[in-house]
């Protein structure tokens, strides 16, 4: 069943993209045997890689936290800095809303889902190098609001809540927050 010749790295890749597309089909239970299967690997080859479930998750969760920072850093440049703090909040709503089931994996009860905190605080430090060009003391307490503000938004979107509410609305309400910022 394993593939001949498939080397280590390309195994693990194989599996995280196979995890990736069973995550995006919401298939309810991505199990490690799961997976093996949906790759026509053996039942064992994914425990070469992952030790088990939760570290699958994190590896699927380190990789969207690698993504959003790439999409967050596409949107930095150009504008003042308020105006890149909201288009990197616009950037995250529509991360969040594109790969719906691999946000809500990203944030997940770390029970079951062992992150690598790397990938994850890369991300952050876009968010907070952010703050860091409009304020110059208070960062730290300014980047969790912003991250709250938009983390917010996203959830409530995914949640159904904000049905009628389309990217200009959100763009305006980034807007009010970035240009509130003391």
């Amino acid at each position: 069943m394993e593939h001949p010749g498939e080397g280590q790295g390309a195994l693990r890749h194989t599996l995280m993209r196979t995890a990736m597309a069973m995550l995006k089909a919401d298939v309810p239970d991505i199990s490690l045997r799961a997976v093996a299967r949906a790759a026509g690997v053996s039942a064992m080859a994914p425990y070469r890689h992952f030790p088990d479930k939760a570290g699958l998750m994190g590896a699927l969760a380190s990789e969207g936290f690698a993504i959003l920072t790439v999409d967050l850093l596409a949107v930095d440049a150009g504008g003042n800095p308020r105006e890149r703090l909201m288009r990197q909040g616009l950037a995250y709503i529509r991360f969040a809303r594109t790969h719906q089931a691999l946000f809500r994996l990203m944030f997940a009860d770390r029970r079951m889902v062992r992150r690598e905190d790397e990938c994850e605080s890369q991300a952050y430090q876009v968010l907070t190098d952010s703050v860091a060009k409009i304020l110059d003391e208070g960062i730290e307490r300014a980047t969790l609001a912003s991250w709250a503000v938009v983390h917010g938004l996203a959830m409530l979107a995914l949640d159904g809540q904000l049905e009628d509410t389309d990217e200009a609305d959100m763009q305006e309400v980034l807007q009010l927050f970035a240009f509130s910022l003391r």
